[in-house]
């Protein structure tokens, strides 16, 4: 059987490159790959949301695998996004992640049919009977079935294979709550949060590290974050965390889930080419416009230079307003309103 350190640190869901006819462009995604690793990144993460694993076949979601496994060759751990649309295909997954060399699989709860947390309890129990491969949890109730506090407990507690929950919802008080019900039986348990925006919070209060899209883009600062927040350098941290807040709201909230990421990656010198969601002709318009502003961004921590006729600052008055509407797009996203 094979052994499986705790999963620690920043994992990086990475976005696939694709070519001009909307391809897995494999020379770009090794690329990508490489400069990651370089990058100081724990881990990573493909066939994840921000990967848009749902606009892939099964039979590309595996070509994605082989392509990253074989470039990582063991340099960190892969940890491979198995959630099919149902439960004897995802055991398939996980079989065949196994055999490429993925440390541990990340399955989202069942998406589409709204589940009961018995529902929610079986799909995993079943799947952690018959897969070769460590299982994470993976908890995005905007997308799919939430994992509430008690179905985590249990399942931790019954089955070994499941060693660690990724949870993107953003609620401190969901995750102290699981640590708090998980932790004193099962302290090889991983807890990972995956919204970018709470990682100094989520860190500080156990969780032992996060799976953050920004990661994709500015590996460097998410890196760092995670660094000055373990060693209590917090008012560092807290400074870095504020930066990373404004660069990964302005990715999450400005465009389609994930093109804003995939434009900041194609910022840093990337040939991501056009996700495989169409766009209108406004869409697309408001992406050029987000580009400006992410370069911007990205400028002021000497990733990018600035774009032509330079950057405008914002006055204090659009910074308020900006927070105020994504903190309040946040919450309802949390409560399922948005």
């Amino acid at each position: 059987m094979r052994s499986q350190a705790k999963l620690r640190g920043i994992y990086t869901p990475n976005i696939v490159p694709l070519d001009s006819r909307g391809e897995i462009h494999e020379r770009e995604l090794r690329r990508y790959v490489d400069w990651l690793i370089a990058k100081g990144v724990h881990g990573l993460y493909p066939n994840g949301s921000t990967g848009e694993f749902t606009r892939f076949t099964a039979e590309e979601r595996v070509r994605i695998m082989e392509i990253i496994c074989d470039q990582v060759q063991g340099r960190v751990p892969v940890l491979a996004g198995a959630a099919e649309a149902n439960v004897k295909e995802t055991i398939r997954a996980c079989e065949t992640y196994y055999e490429l060399g993925a440390a541990a699989v990340a399955i989202v709860a069942p998406y589409y049919y709204k589940l009961s947390p018995r529902a929610v309890y079986a799909y995993f129990k079943e799947i952690a009977d018959h897969t070769p491969i460590d299982v994470t949890l993976y908890n995005i109730p905007m997308f799919a079935s939430p994992i509430d506090v008690p179905t985590v407990q249990r399942l931790a507690e019954e089955c070994p294979k499941i060693i660690g929950i990724k949870d993107s919802s953003g609620d401190l008080p969901h995750m102290i709550r699981m640590i708090q019900a998980v932790r004193p039986r099962r302290p090889d348990f991983s807890f990972l949060t995956g919204w970018d925006a709470a990682l100094m919070p989520m860190l500080l209060i156990g969780c032992d590290g996060g799976t953050n899209a920004s990661s994709g883009v500015v590996p460097e600062l998410l890196v760092k974050l995670y660094d000055l927040t373990l060693a209590e350098r917090l008012d560092e941290a807290r400074e870095l965390q504020y930066e990373i807040v404004t660069l990964f709201d302005a990715m999450i909230y400005t465009a389609e889930f994930p093109d804003g990421f995939r434009t900041a990656v194609r910022l840093r010198g990337f040939d991501t080419g056009a996700g495989r969601q169409p766009l209108t002709p406004d869409q697309q318009a408001e992406l050029s416009k987000l580009a400006h502003k992410l370069q911007c961004l990205l400028a002021q921590h000497g990733f990018t230079d600035e774009p032509a006729g330079g950057c405008a600052a914002a006055g204090p008055a659009d910074d308020d307003i900006a927070r105020i509407v994504n903190a309040v797009v946040a919450e309802l996203k949390q409560r399922g309103l948005g």
